[in-house]
């Protein structure tokens, strides 16, 4: 039994980096384990069946498979940052990111997977339907006085992954939009330490594999 918290991860999924995110505020140490979605490891999904990442086992093998709960647990075990400070705040804008904007933004991004019986799936549609959530995040950064630190905290630090995803699908279109907060913070998010290291690159992790240790006390 390994004596360190197991993290399966993807490294482009959204939900994976905002718990990558809180883990690494945390300073918690972590063994990494990097998952290829089309061939998931036998131990990940014994341990979640559900086959979604990301999954956090526990050295007493407790399973957090839900990235919110992962980000919780990890904060309320090391909160250096303050990140829960508005917790109540921030829960509420993650269910808002996680319901209506994460149902109009995989539209936005895939309309094909979403036609059905003779159906299109109207992307532009979709994109205006999700900018109402981004146009909600730029008004809050404007009148909390947007800093990287607040894009970071558990409040943003939920959304910001899938706020990128966003700004990437159309970034000419994104970029012309009256968002000047949002802008800043997405550019401070990619250009951050924090953001490189979350998005470092890992082989793939297969059983018996030398294991790959986050957050190393040196």
């Amino acid at each position: 039994m390994s004596q360190l918290p197991i993290l399966y991860s993807f490294r482009r999924c959204p939900y994976a980096m905002r718990a990558r995110l809180a883990l690494l505020a945390s300073g918690i140490q972590y063994e990494h384990r990097e998952v290829v979605l089309r061939d998931k490891p036998a131990d990940m999904l014994a341990a979640s069946p559900k086959g979604t990442v990301p999954v956090l086992v526990l050295p007493n093998n407790e399973v957090i498979d839900q990235s919110l709960d992962i980000m919780l647990w990890a904060l309320r075990q090391n909160d250096p940052y303050g990140w829960l400070e508005h917790q109540k705040e921030a829960l509420n804008l993650i269910a808002k990111c996680d319901g209506d904007f994460k149902f109009h933004l995989d539209r936005y991004k895939y309309p094909n997977r979403y036609e059905q019986d003779g159906q299109i799936c109207d992307a532009l549609v979709h994109r205006d339907k999700a900018a109402d959530f981004a146009s909600v995040v730029n008004l809050e950064m404007t009148e909390n006085c947007y800093t990287l630190n607040s894009c970071l905290g558990n409040k943003y630090g939920g959304c910001m992954p899938f706020l990128r995803q966003f700004s990437h699908v159309d970034k000419t279109w994104f970029a012309a939009q009256h968002w000047p907060h949002l802008h800043a913070a997405l550019a401070d998010f990619e250009a951050s330490a924090a953001f490189k290291t979350i998005m470092q690159t890992y082989t793939p992790w297969q059983a018996g594999a030398t294991p790959i240790l986050v957050n190393v006390r040196k």
